[in-house]
Parts: C-alpha cells; structure tokens; sequence
C-alpha cells in the first residue's frame, strides 16, 4: 500500500483553511451537512480533516466529533480553530492516515470525507476503512470530483458564475490536481461501497456536475 507523506502539506495550512472558507467550497460543505441531517448526540469522524471548518458546522449538535489527518501544522489549527470557540472539549484530533484508521469496528455514527479521497494513491482503501469504523445503521459522506470534472470546465463554471480572485484559483487548483488523481461517476461509487458494506447510496451532484456528494446508509 502506498503512502503520503504528511509534511507535504504542513506548508498548505492557510491555503486550504482560505479554500475551506471560500463561497463555492463552503457552500458545499453546507450542502453536506444538509445531507447528513442532525448530527445531535452523534459520534463524527472527519478523514482528512484539515482545519476543522466542516467539523465546526456541527460542533453544537454532535456528541463528539474526531478528526484525523497526516499533516501536523493542519491539526494544530484545527485545535486553534475550536480553541477560538470555547469548544476544544467538544473534539478530539490525532495524526493518522486515511488507510489505516486506527479506531475499532463501528465506533462512529457518521464518517466524513471532502477533498481528501481522491488526492490518495489508492482511494478505495480508505473507502473500506471508513466503512469499516461506521457502524451498522450509521452513514458515510464524502466529497469527491465528478468524471466531467477538469480545469477547462471548472474555468466555464468560475466565469458562468463570476467566481473571481483566490475563489477561482482555489477552484481550478483543485480541478487540475483530479484530473492527475482520481475522478468518479455516481455509478462507480455506488459500486465501491455497495460491494463494501453500503445498503444504499445517494448522490448529490455540486458545481453543476463537476463533483459529486455521496451519501451511503450502512
């Protein structure tokens, strides 16, 4: 199984803690939550958790909230982050790879995944683990780039919708790193966690097909 090192990403704290903040990424996580409903009492991890902002939109309902990361300096503003807002005991943040989660079978309500999944060498791995942690009757949420998904069509999408600045350049970063990774169509997913434990699946189709939010009941 191939790995990514962590520090590679130490340097990109304030780029992706601004794309997480940006209208178009925060709608989304938005769009997320919605999806999920109430996370009252619930126990949520969050895979790839950077610096906690889609963690934050749940930080009065949940029960506890997790998030694991490779990089260091993202989990140390993920901290600060819920440090800001008096919430610090409400989470609990450690250093771990997407691939090998270390919690036992079924320890969380609802897994969360955006922007993460498809920048791994093999996906589909962390897939099987976040299901593996889920428990029975729990749900699994992640974000990934559609199959349609490209710089030239997220550029078409950025001035179709007047997307400027750091918001445009967020946006087409993350289309030209897909289309070097991992893109998916709603039918591939469903296969991938339905072989894997899924008992139904939705999709949600985002930035006008560009990528897709995944919903799976397990």
């Amino acid at each position: 199984m191939r790995k990514m090192p962590g520090d590679e990403f130490d340097s990109l704290v304030s780029f992706f803690d601004d794309m997480a903040r940006t209208k178009w990424l925060g709608s989304i996580h938005n769009r997320l939550k919605q999806a999920t409903g109430s996370w009252e009492g619930k126990s949520v991890l969050d895979v790839g958790c950077g610096t906690g902002r889609l963690l934050l939109r749940g930080v009065e309902e949940a029960g506890h909230l997790t998030g694991i990361d490779l990089s260091k300096e993202m989990l140390k503003a993920s901290k600060q982050n819920f440090f800001f807002i008096n919430r610090s005991e409400k989470a609990t943040f450690m250093q771990a790879d997407a691939c090998e989660i270390p919690f036992e079978k079924g320890k969380f309500d609802l897994s969360l995944s955006t922007c993460v999944l498809f920048l791994l060498p093999e996906p589909e791995i962390a897939m099987k683990e976040m299901i593996r942690v889920t428990k029975e009757g729990g749900q699994l949420a992640m974000l990934n780039p559609s199959v349609r998904m490209d710089q030239a069509k997220a550029f078409a999408y950025a001035k179709d919708k007047g997307i400027r600045g750091f918001e445009q350049t967020s946006l087409l970063k993350w289309a030209n790193v897909s289309t070097r990774r991992h893109r998916y169509s709603p039918d591939q997913l469903s296969d991938l966690l339905r072989s894997n434990g899924a008992v139904s699946t939705e999709h949600i189709e985002v930035l006008d097909g560009l990528a897709i939010i995944t919903v799976a009941n397990l």
